[in-house]
């Protein structure tokens, strides 16, 4: 089995790049940014890849999702992607920081679209998930939730009404445009996220998430480990 994870951030993927002992292999999409990790986890063929970097700073977002999605499923073929990373979540809900929940849907939250249901529906997305997704939540202990999709790092009070209408859970800036993306090409997608910080809780969104990076990612670190033992097995 290939399995392909897709991260915005080096912060995100570094400790199961490093944990796997992938090797970087330069220049692979040129003359995209994206950055490809390249090993085996077991008898599984085991590819990370990154959005890459502009400016010095990494490339996060919906567009720079897509677009290393797109580069990764036409290029490496995988058998699964794994869009893995870091979200916010709601305190009312019972979400902590650092907890990592598996997603058990993707929609945007901030693409209005004025028109007819066809619009509408177009740019909400609602992309399923793979069918696994569940079992391999509950064999694990890991909470499911939706995952919300948005180009900010804050959160207006339109998004807001748009993520509790339609039940969201989990508030990122890549998980939808991967999903769209896996849609188009019929790829499985499994959806990891770990919380950086509380919608709810009065904080500064980017000041939590700077200070919480580092946890989260190595929260998201040691649940990688344990998805990837459990799908080489299939």
């Amino acid at each position: 089995m290939h399995i392909c994870y897709v991260v915005a951030m080096r912060a995100e993927a570094r400790p199961f790049v490093e944990a796997y002992g992938l090797s970087k292999v330069d220049g692979f999409f040129v003359p995209l940014p994206c950055i490809l990790y390249d090993g085996m986890a077991g008898d599984c063929r085991l590819s990370v890849v990154l959005n890459g970097e502009q400016h010095g700073t990494d490339l996060v977002g919906c567009e720079a999702a897509s677009v290393a999605t797109m580069a990764a499923i036409e290029r490496l073929h995988p058998d699964m992607v794994v869009n893995s990373g870091t979200c916010g979540a709601f305190k009312a809900q019972g979400a902590s920081i650092a907890e990592v929940f598996v997603g058990n849907g993707a929609m945007f939250h901030d693409r209005r679209v004025p028109g007819d249901d066809g619009f509408a529906t177009q740019s909400l997305g609602n992309y399923a998930v793979w069918d696994g997704s569940r079992a391999l939540a509950e064999r694990l202990g890991l909470k499911m939730g939706k995952v919300t999709t948005g180009s900010s790092l804050d959160m207006q009070p339109c998004d807001l009404a748009v993520i509790q209408q339609h039940g969201g859970q989990l508030k990122d800036m890549e998980g939808a445009a991967v999903a769209f993306v896996c849609s188009l090409f019929h790829t499985p997608l499994l959806l990891v996220k770990s919380v950086t910080d509380l919608c709810d809780d009065g904080a500064a969104t980017f000041e939590e998430f700077t200070k919480n990076l580092s946890a989260a990612s190595q929260s998201l670190n040691e649940a990688n480990q344990r998805i990837i033992n459990r799908l080489s097995a299939l």
